[in-house]
C-alpha cells in the first residue's frame, strides 16, 4: 500500500516546523493585485509598442512556469522547450497564412507562390479550420511530450542525459524547419494580417491579444499552484530528491514525471500559439538550442523552486534584454552569462529564493533572554516559641 507523506519537515534539533501556505485569502488577493496591474495599470501606463513587448514577456512567462514545474519540482533540466514553443507557433502561423490566402483569393499563401509551390501540402490543410488549430495547439506539443517523456524516462534516463538529449531534440527540430520551403525556410513565417477574423492592424485587437495572453498566465499560475500544493506536487518533488524510495514505496517515478513534461509541454505549446499574433513572426530562430536555453537562464534567475520566481525571472531577463540591446547591442550577451553565473554561483534558488531565506532568517532569529528571576520566598506561618 503506498504511503503517505507528510508536510512536516525537521531542519533542526528539537519541535517540528509547520510548513504553512498562504490562505485563500492572501492567494485571492494577490492575484487580484496581479490582474490589476496586468488589465488596469500597464495598458493605462505603456504605449501599444511597449504593451505589445510586455505580451511578448509574458508569453515567455507562461513557458518559464512549465519550465519551474518540470525542472523546480521535478528535477528534469528541461533544455528542449522550444520545440514544444515552435509547435504551437507553427500551428497557428499556419492557420493564419492560410487564412490571410483566402482573404485575398488565393489558394496558397504568398511566400510559397514566391517559391513556385502552387498546391497546399497535404499537412496544411487541417489548419484551414480554426478548431482544429485550436485543438492541435493544445494536443500535438504534449502528446509528443508524453510519448517521449514516457520512451525517456520509463528507462531511467536523467540528469545530464535527460538534458543533452533534449537540447538535441531542439537542435535537430530547427534545422528540419530550415530545410523546408513549405515553412518558410531560415526566414520563418510572418506578415500576418489577420487573428481568426480579426485585424491585426488596429491597435484595439493588439490590445485584445494583450489581455487574452494576460489572462493566461493567469489561469496558467493558478493550475500550477493547485498542482503544487497537491499530492500529486508532493510525490513530484519526493521523486526529484528521493526517486528510489518512492519506487520503493509503491509509486512509479516515471508517469510521475510524464505528466510534469507534458504540462510543461502544454504550457510551451499555448505560450507559442500566442506569440505569433503578438509578435508577428516566428522562424527557426525562436525556437533552436538559444531560446531553450533563454527560457531557463529566467526560470535560475527568478527562482526554479518558486511558483512567481519563473514569472518574475522570465519578464525580468527579457526586459533587461530588450532593455540594454537598445542602448548598448553588444553587451547584453556578456551581462546575461555574468548574471547567470552569478545567481548559479551565489544564489542557487535564484533571486526569490534570497527574498524567502531572508524572510525565514528573520523570523527565526532568537531574541535576547531575559535573566530568570529568582521566586520569592513564599510567607511562612508564624511559629509559637518553645517554653
Amino acid at each position: 500500500m503506498p504511503a503517505t507523506f507528510s508536510t512536516r519537515t525537521f531542519t533542526r534539533p528539537g519541535p517540528a516546523r509547520i510548513i504553512t501556505r498562504p490562505g485563500p485569502a492572501r492567494t485571492a488577493a494577490g492575484f487580484a493585485i496581479a490582474a490589476i496591474v496586468l488589465f488596469g495599470l500597464a495598458p493605462a501606463v505603456l504605449s501599444d509598442f511597449r504593451l505589445g513587448l510586455l505580451g511578448k514577456f509574458l508569453c515567455f512567462a507562461i513557458v518559464a512556469v512549465g519550465i519551474g514545474l518540470a525542472w523546480g519540482r521535478g528535477g528534469m533540466l528541461t533544455l528542449g522547450q522550444g520545440v514544444f514553443f515552435g509547435l504551437g507557433a507553427y500551428i497557428m502561423a499556419m492557420h493564419l497564412k492560410i487564412s490571410d490566402a483566402q482573404l485575398r483569393g488565393d489558394t496558397v499563401p504568398d511566400f510559397m507562390q514566391i517559391a513556385g509551390i502552387r498546391e497546399l501540402p497535404a499537412y496544411w490543410t487541417p489548419f484551414a479550420s480554426p478548431a482544429v488549430t485550436l485543438l492541435a495547439i493544445l494536443i500535438v506539443p504534449a502528446l509528443l511530450a508524453a510519448l517521449l517523456g514516457f520512451g525517456v524516462f520509463a528507462r531511467r534516463v536523467k540528469g545530464a542525459y535527460f538534458a543533452i538529449l533534449s537540447q538535441a531534440l531542439a537542435a535537430a527540430f530547427a534545422i528540419l524547419l530550415i530545410g523546408q520551403q513549405s515553412t518558410g525556410g531560415s526566414n520563418g513565417l510572418n506578415r500576418f494580417r489577420t487573428f481568426f477574423g480579426y485585424d491585426l492592424s488596429d491597435p484595439v485587437n493588439k490590445r485584445m491579444l494583450f489581455f487574452i495572453v494576460a489572462a493566461i498566465l493567469l489561469l496558467v499560475v493558478a493550475a500550477t499552484r493547485q498542482l503544487m500544493q497537491s499530492r500529486y506536487g508532493e510525490l513530484l518533488v519526493a521523486v526529484r530528491d528521493q526517486e528510489e524510495r518512492v519506487r520503493f514505496l509503491g509509486y512509479d517515478p516515471a508517469l510521475i514525471k510524464v505528466a510534469a513534461y507534458t504540462v510543461a509541454a502544454f504550457f510551451a505549446g499555448i505560450a507559442g500559439a500566442m506569440f505569433v499574433p503578438i509578435v508577428g513572426i516566428i522562424s527557426p530562430a525562436d525556437v533552436g538550442i538559444v531560446p531553450s536555453i533563454a527560457f531557463l537562464i529566467g526560470v535560475a534567475i527568478g527562482g526554479r523552486t518558486t511558483l512567481l520566481g519563473p514569472v518574475l525571472g522570465a519578464v525580468g531577463v527579457a526586459w533587461a534584454q530588450t532593455t540594454l540591446s537598445e542602448n548598448f547591442p553588444s553587451a547584453w550577451t556578456y551581462a546575461q552569462g555574468l548574471l547567470f553565473i552569478v545567481v548559479v554561483g551565489f544564489f542557487p534558488a535564484g533571486l526569490a529564493g534570497v527574498i524567502t531565506l531572508l524572510r525565514r532568517r528573520r523570523r527565526t532569529t532568537p531574541t535576547e533572554p531575559t535573566p530568570p528571576t529568582e521566586p520569592e520566598p513564599a510567607d511562612l506561618p508564624e511559629m509559637e516559641p518553645v517554653r
